[in-house]
């Protein structure tokens, strides 16, 4: 299967495999809880205690997760292509970070929580985080993908010292804000931030979806993508916004919830194979569905306490990360 060439019909299968893995996903997880919950009782009266908790608490935040784990499995995938790097990932490039300034900074600021002044400052954020690794990585009119990714692990940290400084100088209910930033986490929200947050993703993802063909070139060399008729900077330009994008609104709802873009793009290519025309979508469903369970594990793990999600998924992507160092640095791939 990891071979096989891609037809419509493959595409329009998996796509269909996996959207019904994640509606499965999405209802059962909306289904789990700490708290007991009668779903006939839900359904049949609105203003019951049961309907509450699925339709007010639960099933947002679910829906928000799928969204935001969707948006930073995509954007992974794409930056993976681009750099012809399998560690590349949102998070270790120093694009979550900026996202996450730049969201704290207009936040503190005055910014509605709720408005879409904060992903849109994310956005920017990573945006400029994305450019500014790129530029300083650049040498010779080329950046080669190890020094991105060291670049992009010096401009995390500049951003996390960034983030502490803020939290250092502002109030102490401001601060709780910022924390939220820095661990990554999901809470229940309104359905219109979670549609806005959804055209968001929707829009970057389709950039890069349209952009796959000519990533599927790239994998064979700069020189020989250009040779084929593939614009390099025009579409590594478009790229990195469609990514900064899917990171922005990402960040500006959950904070940096690390590993997704590293996790997911990998065992998917590992089952489908590289073509970035399956593997984009699929990691946008493939994320979804990573994120949702992995928050229905950090609501649950505790009983009624509750851990960040950014905190499991450090746990899974932690030891991941290292496995896929080892194994690029036998292969002198690092």
């Amino acid at each position: 299967m990891r071979e096989a060439h891609l037809t419509p019909e493959r595409l329009v299968s998996t796509a269909s495999v996996l959207a019904g893995l994640l509606v499965v996903s999405v209802v059962a997880a909306a289904l789990i809880g700490p708290a007991p919950l009668n779903l006939w009782n839900a359904i049949a009266d609105p203003g019951s205690a049961d309907a509450a908790i699925l339709f007010r608490a639960r099933l947002p935040r679910v829906l928000m997760g799928a969204i935001v784990g969707g948006a930073l499995g995509c954007a992974g995938a794409g930056l993976q292509g681009l750099l012809g790097n399998p560690l590349a990932d949102p998070h270790l490039l120093g694009v979550s970070a900026g996202a996450a300034v730049a969201g704290v900074v207009v936040l503190m600021l005055g910014a509605d929580p709720v408005s879409s002044m904060i992903p849109l400052a994310a956005f920017m954020g990573a945006l400029a985080t994305m450019a500014a690794v790129y530029s300083i990585a650049r040498a010779e009119g080329r950046a080669a993908p190890h020094s991105i990714l060291l670049v992009g692990i010096v401009c995390n940290a500049l951003a996390a010292a960034a983030i502490m400084l803020v939290n250092a100088v502002v109030s102490y209910r401001e601060a709780q804000g910022v924390l939220f930033w820095m661990m990554g986490a999901l809470s229940a929200q309104s359905y219109a931030l979670v549609g806005a947050v959804g055209v968001y993703a929707l829009v970057g993802t389709l950039a890069l979806s349209h952009y796959g063909q000519h990533l599927n070139l790239l994998a064979a060399g700069e020189d020989s993508a250009a040779t084929l008729g593939v614009e390099v900077e025009r579409v590594r330009l478009a790229v990195f916004v469609a990514a900064s994008l899917l990171v922005g609104a990402a960040v500006a709802v959950s904070g940096m919830i690390n590993f997704v873009g590293l996790i997911v793009p990998h065992i998917l290519r590992l089952m489908l194979g590289p073509d970035h025309r399956l593997l984009l979508p699929a990691s946008f469903l493939g994320g979804a569905i990573f994120l949702v369970w992995a928050d229905t594990a950090a609501r649950t793990a505790l009983g009624p306490s509750e851990l960040p999600v950014g905190v499991v998924t450090a746990f899974l992507g932690g030891p991941f990360f290292i496995y896929l160092l080892r194994r690029s640095l036998r292969r002198g791939a690092v």
